[in-house]
Protein backbone atom coordinates (compact mmCIF):
# COMPACT_ATOMS: atom_id res chain seq x y z
CA UNK A 1 0.00 0.00 0.00
CA UNK A 2 1.05 3.80 -0.96
CA UNK A 3 2.30 5.71 2.18
CA UNK A 4 -0.57 7.88 3.33
CA UNK A 5 -0.78 11.65 1.83
CA UNK A 6 0.13 13.84 4.89
CA UNK A 7 -2.42 16.52 5.55
CA UNK A 8 -1.08 19.46 7.34
CA UNK A 9 -3.45 21.18 9.48
CA UNK A 10 -3.43 25.47 9.69
CA UNK A 11 -4.83 27.05 12.71
CA UNK A 12 -5.69 30.44 13.29
CA UNK A 13 -3.40 33.18 14.94
CA UNK A 14 -5.10 35.34 17.31
CA UNK A 15 -2.43 37.69 18.59
CA UNK A 16 -1.37 38.34 14.96
CA UNK A 17 -2.83 42.39 15.40
CA UNK A 18 -1.62 42.07 19.23
CA UNK A 19 -4.48 41.65 20.71
CA UNK A 20 -6.84 39.39 20.47
CA UNK A 21 -9.04 39.47 17.72
CA UNK A 22 -10.82 35.84 16.42
CA UNK A 23 -11.25 37.34 12.65
CA UNK A 24 -9.15 38.02 10.09
CA UNK A 25 -9.83 39.12 6.03
CA UNK A 26 -6.67 39.51 3.49
CA UNK A 27 -6.50 39.47 -0.43
CA UNK A 28 -6.16 35.60 -1.66
CA UNK A 29 -3.23 37.09 -4.07
CA UNK A 30 -1.17 38.77 -0.86
CA UNK A 31 -1.96 36.91 1.54
CA UNK A 32 0.94 35.49 3.30
CA UNK A 33 1.60 31.39 3.65
CA UNK A 34 -1.95 30.66 1.80
CA UNK A 35 -2.13 27.24 -0.10
CA UNK A 36 -2.85 27.95 -3.44
CA UNK A 37 -1.65 24.30 -4.50
CA UNK A 38 -2.44 20.15 -4.73
CA UNK A 39 -0.78 19.89 -1.10
CA UNK A 40 -3.72 18.14 0.65
CA UNK A 41 -4.16 20.68 4.16
CA UNK A 42 -6.93 21.39 6.52
CA UNK A 43 -8.19 24.47 8.57
CA UNK A 44 -9.07 24.02 12.43
CA UNK A 45 -11.40 27.56 12.04
CA UNK A 46 -14.09 29.00 9.48
CA UNK A 47 -13.18 30.07 6.04
CA UNK A 48 -15.12 32.02 3.38
CA UNK A 49 -13.80 32.52 -0.38
CA UNK A 50 -14.79 35.08 -2.55
CA UNK A 51 -13.53 34.51 -5.99
CA UNK A 52 -13.12 37.71 -8.46
CA UNK A 53 -11.17 36.38 -11.22
CA UNK A 54 -9.12 32.79 -11.97
CA UNK A 55 -9.94 29.80 -12.91
CA UNK A 56 -9.01 25.55 -12.07
CA UNK A 57 -11.05 23.46 -9.42
CA UNK A 58 -10.82 23.52 -5.21
CA UNK A 59 -11.56 20.02 -3.78
CA UNK A 60 -12.81 19.89 -0.72
CA UNK A 61 -13.38 17.21 0.66
CA UNK A 62 -14.43 15.42 -2.62
CA UNK A 63 -16.41 17.57 -3.76
CA UNK A 64 -14.95 19.90 -6.69
CA UNK A 65 -15.73 23.55 -6.97
CA UNK A 66 -14.76 25.36 -10.44
CA UNK A 67 -13.08 28.77 -9.92
CA UNK A 68 -14.98 30.80 -11.43
CA UNK A 69 -15.64 34.81 -11.44
CA UNK A 70 -18.19 35.58 -8.11
CA UNK A 71 -18.35 32.18 -7.13
CA UNK A 72 -18.00 32.06 -2.85
CA UNK A 73 -16.65 28.87 -1.42
CA UNK A 74 -17.42 27.62 2.23
CA UNK A 75 -15.03 26.04 4.60
CA UNK A 76 -16.02 24.02 8.17
CA UNK A 77 -13.30 23.34 10.30
CA UNK A 78 -11.41 19.33 9.50
CA UNK A 79 -12.58 19.74 5.93
CA UNK A 80 -9.56 18.21 3.92
CA UNK A 81 -8.93 20.55 0.63
CA UNK A 82 -6.50 21.17 -1.99
CA UNK A 83 -6.35 23.86 -5.25
CA UNK A 84 -5.49 23.10 -9.08
CA UNK A 85 -4.85 26.84 -9.95
CA UNK A 86 -4.68 27.29 -14.01
CA UNK A 87 -5.59 30.83 -14.24
CA UNK A 88 -3.95 32.97 -11.38
CA UNK A 89 -6.75 33.71 -8.73
CA UNK A 90 -7.47 36.61 -6.95
CA UNK A 91 -10.43 37.69 -4.23
CA UNK A 92 -10.51 37.43 -0.85
CA UNK A 93 -10.93 34.81 2.19
CA UNK A 94 -12.42 35.66 4.84
CA UNK A 95 -11.73 33.53 8.23
CA UNK A 96 -12.27 33.27 12.05
CA UNK A 97 -13.09 31.19 14.86
CA UNK A 98 -16.16 30.32 16.07
CA UNK A 99 -15.54 32.10 19.13
CA UNK A 100 -15.63 35.57 17.96
CA UNK A 101 -19.67 34.86 17.29
CA UNK A 102 -20.27 32.25 19.87
CA UNK A 103 -18.90 34.60 22.66
CA UNK A 104 -20.63 37.82 21.32
CA UNK A 105 -24.02 36.05 20.93
CA UNK A 106 -24.10 33.05 23.80
CA UNK A 107 -25.13 30.80 21.92
CA UNK A 108 -23.39 28.05 20.85
CA UNK A 109 -24.90 26.89 18.26
CA UNK A 110 -24.93 30.22 16.46
CA UNK A 111 -23.36 28.90 13.25
CA UNK A 112 -25.55 25.54 12.73
CA UNK A 113 -27.83 28.44 12.38
CA UNK A 114 -26.60 28.77 8.44
CA UNK A 115 -27.01 26.70 5.77
CA UNK A 116 -23.73 26.33 3.96
CA UNK A 117 -21.41 25.65 7.27
CA UNK A 118 -21.07 22.11 8.34
CA UNK A 119 -23.00 21.30 4.88
CA UNK A 120 -22.55 17.65 3.76
CA UNK A 121 -25.45 16.56 1.66
CA UNK A 122 -25.53 19.90 -0.20
CA UNK A 123 -23.08 22.26 -2.47
CA UNK A 124 -20.38 24.09 -0.01
CA UNK A 125 -20.07 26.64 -2.63
CA UNK A 126 -22.60 28.75 -4.62
CA UNK A 127 -21.89 31.32 -7.81
CA UNK A 128 -23.73 34.54 -7.96
CA UNK A 129 -25.08 37.06 -9.87
CA UNK A 130 -23.31 40.76 -10.16
CA UNK A 131 -25.26 42.59 -7.93
CA UNK A 132 -25.28 40.32 -5.39
CA UNK A 133 -21.83 39.67 -5.41
CA UNK A 134 -21.11 43.15 -4.88
CA UNK A 135 -23.11 43.50 -1.95
CA UNK A 136 -20.22 41.10 -0.13
CA UNK A 137 -17.80 43.00 -1.55
CA UNK A 138 -19.23 46.57 0.06
CA UNK A 139 -19.25 44.57 3.44
CA UNK A 140 -15.84 43.00 3.11
CA UNK A 141 -14.54 46.46 2.36
CA UNK A 142 -15.79 47.51 6.01
CA UNK A 143 -14.34 44.80 7.26
CA UNK A 144 -10.96 45.16 5.68
CA UNK A 145 -10.83 49.26 6.19
CA UNK A 146 -11.49 48.83 10.09
CA UNK A 147 -8.47 46.11 10.05
CA UNK A 148 -6.43 49.00 8.66
CA UNK A 149 -7.58 51.14 11.69
CA UNK A 150 -8.11 48.94 14.57
CA UNK A 151 -9.49 50.82 17.61
CA UNK A 152 -10.39 49.57 21.35
CA UNK A 153 -13.99 48.93 19.86
CA UNK A 154 -13.00 47.54 16.20
CA UNK A 155 -14.01 43.90 17.25
CA UNK A 156 -17.54 45.07 17.80
CA UNK A 157 -18.02 46.69 14.61
CA UNK A 158 -15.97 43.78 12.63
CA UNK A 159 -18.45 41.10 14.30
CA UNK A 160 -21.73 43.17 13.16
CA UNK A 161 -20.31 43.56 9.74
CA UNK A 162 -19.50 39.58 9.93
CA UNK A 163 -23.44 38.76 11.42
CA UNK A 164 -24.57 41.06 8.25
CA UNK A 165 -22.93 39.25 5.52
CA UNK A 166 -23.46 35.83 7.01
CA UNK A 167 -27.24 36.29 7.12
CA UNK A 168 -27.13 37.90 3.45
CA UNK A 169 -25.13 34.82 2.23
CA UNK A 170 -27.40 32.97 3.89
CA UNK A 171 -30.46 34.08 2.03
CA UNK A 172 -28.70 33.78 -1.26
CA UNK A 173 -27.31 30.35 -0.41
CA UNK A 174 -31.17 29.26 0.37
CA UNK A 175 -32.55 30.89 -2.85
CA UNK A 176 -29.44 29.35 -5.21
CA UNK A 177 -30.52 25.85 -3.60
CA UNK A 178 -34.03 26.56 -2.86
CA UNK A 179 -33.52 25.50 1.07
CA UNK A 180 -35.24 27.08 4.54
CA UNK A 181 -34.06 30.79 4.09
CA UNK A 182 -34.65 31.88 8.01
CA UNK A 183 -32.02 31.91 10.52
CA UNK A 184 -34.20 30.36 13.50
CA UNK A 185 -35.40 27.50 13.21
CA UNK A 186 -36.42 24.79 15.71
CA UNK A 187 -33.52 24.85 18.25
CA UNK A 188 -33.41 21.08 18.75
CA UNK A 189 -32.84 21.01 15.12
CA UNK A 190 -29.61 22.53 15.84
CA UNK A 191 -28.40 20.57 18.37
CA UNK A 192 -28.78 17.84 16.55
CA UNK A 193 -26.70 19.20 13.58
CA UNK A 194 -24.25 20.29 16.80
CA UNK A 195 -24.17 16.52 17.54
CA UNK A 196 -23.69 14.90 14.66
CA UNK A 197 -20.16 16.41 14.76
CA UNK A 198 -19.03 15.55 18.00
CA UNK A 199 -20.51 12.10 18.30
CA UNK A 200 -20.98 10.85 14.41
CA UNK A 201 -17.72 8.18 15.45
CA UNK A 202 -19.51 6.83 19.16
CA UNK A 203 -23.11 6.43 17.70
CA UNK A 204 -25.31 6.75 14.44
CA UNK A 205 -28.62 5.65 15.91
CA UNK A 206 -31.25 7.76 15.96
CA UNK A 207 -32.35 6.54 19.10
CA UNK A 208 -29.29 7.33 20.74
CA UNK A 209 -29.38 11.30 19.55
CA UNK A 210 -33.15 11.20 20.82
CA UNK A 211 -32.10 10.03 23.61
CA UNK A 212 -29.30 13.50 24.01
CA UNK A 213 -31.87 15.84 22.88
CA UNK A 214 -34.82 14.40 25.09
CA UNK A 215 -37.28 14.57 21.86
CA UNK A 216 -39.22 11.58 20.08
CA UNK A 217 -38.11 9.68 16.93
CA UNK A 218 -40.82 10.98 15.58
CA UNK A 219 -40.53 14.55 16.15
CA UNK A 220 -36.83 14.67 15.14
CA UNK A 221 -37.57 13.17 11.41
CA UNK A 222 -40.18 16.16 11.78
CA UNK A 223 -38.21 18.57 11.88
CA UNK A 224 -34.80 17.14 10.08
CA UNK A 225 -37.45 16.92 7.05
CA UNK A 226 -38.81 20.14 7.56
CA UNK A 227 -35.42 22.15 7.63
CA UNK A 228 -33.10 19.82 5.93
CA UNK A 229 -35.27 17.84 3.78
CA UNK A 230 -33.39 14.72 4.57
CA UNK A 231 -35.03 12.17 7.58
CA UNK A 232 -32.89 12.03 10.86
CA UNK A 233 -31.51 8.61 9.57
CA UNK A 234 -30.20 10.08 6.19
CA UNK A 235 -28.54 12.77 8.17
CA UNK A 236 -26.18 10.79 10.26
CA UNK A 237 -25.72 8.51 7.13
CA UNK A 238 -24.10 11.64 5.03
CA UNK A 239 -22.41 12.50 7.94
CA UNK A 240 -21.07 9.39 8.35
CA UNK A 241 -20.04 8.80 4.79
CA UNK A 242 -18.22 12.21 5.12
CA UNK A 243 -16.27 11.56 7.66
CA UNK A 244 -15.60 8.06 6.32
CA UNK A 245 -14.14 9.74 2.89
CA UNK A 246 -11.52 11.90 5.13
CA UNK A 247 -10.27 8.61 6.56
CA UNK A 248 -10.16 6.91 2.93
CA UNK A 249 -8.09 10.59 2.14
CA UNK A 250 -5.10 8.95 4.99
CA UNK A 251 -5.41 5.16 2.79
CA UNK A 252 -6.64 3.93 5.83
CA UNK A 253 -7.78 0.27 5.85
CA UNK A 254 -11.68 -1.19 5.63
CA UNK A 255 -10.46 -2.98 8.97
CA UNK A 256 -9.29 0.49 10.65
CA UNK A 257 -12.60 2.33 9.55
CA UNK A 258 -14.33 -0.14 10.47
CA UNK A 259 -12.97 -0.53 14.37
CA UNK A 260 -13.25 3.67 14.58
CA UNK A 261 -16.77 4.04 13.17
CA UNK A 262 -18.52 1.08 15.24
CA UNK A 263 -19.02 -1.70 12.16
CA UNK A 264 -19.22 -4.90 13.11
CA UNK A 265 -17.12 -6.13 9.96
CA UNK A 266 -15.32 -4.77 7.21
CA UNK A 267 -17.60 -6.21 4.78
CA UNK A 268 -20.32 -4.69 6.68
CA UNK A 269 -18.82 -1.42 6.14
CA UNK A 270 -17.89 -1.55 2.58
CA UNK A 271 -21.38 -2.94 1.89
CA UNK A 272 -23.13 0.43 3.60
CA UNK A 273 -20.58 2.81 1.96
CA UNK A 274 -21.24 1.01 -1.86
CA UNK A 275 -25.35 1.54 -0.77
CA UNK A 276 -24.87 4.98 0.18
CA UNK A 277 -22.16 6.50 -2.26
CA UNK A 278 -22.72 3.59 -5.13
CA UNK A 279 -19.18 2.83 -5.06
CA UNK A 280 -16.45 0.90 -3.10
CA UNK A 281 -14.16 2.18 -0.65
CA UNK A 282 -11.66 0.32 -2.99
CA UNK A 283 -12.97 2.19 -5.94
CA UNK A 284 -13.62 5.40 -4.55
CA UNK A 285 -9.86 5.57 -2.72
CA UNK A 286 -8.48 4.59 -6.66
CA UNK A 287 -10.71 7.87 -7.74
CA UNK A 288 -9.18 10.51 -5.49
Amino acid sequence: MAAAPKINTYHFLPYKYGSELLLDIGRIETLNHYVLDRTLHQLSFYEIIFIEKGAGTFTLDENKTSITPRTVIFTSPGQVRCWEIEQDVSGYVLFFEKDFLHLFFSDELFLYRFQYFHQYSRPNDMHLSEMPFVKCLELLYGIEGEFGQLQNDSNHLIRSLLYQLLVLLNRYYAGVYNVQRDTYVHPDFYRFRSLLEKKIADDQRVEAYTKMLNVSSGFLNKICKQFSGLSAQQMIHYKLISEIKKQLYQNKSAKEISYEFGFSDPSNFNRFFKKITGTTPQQYRKKI
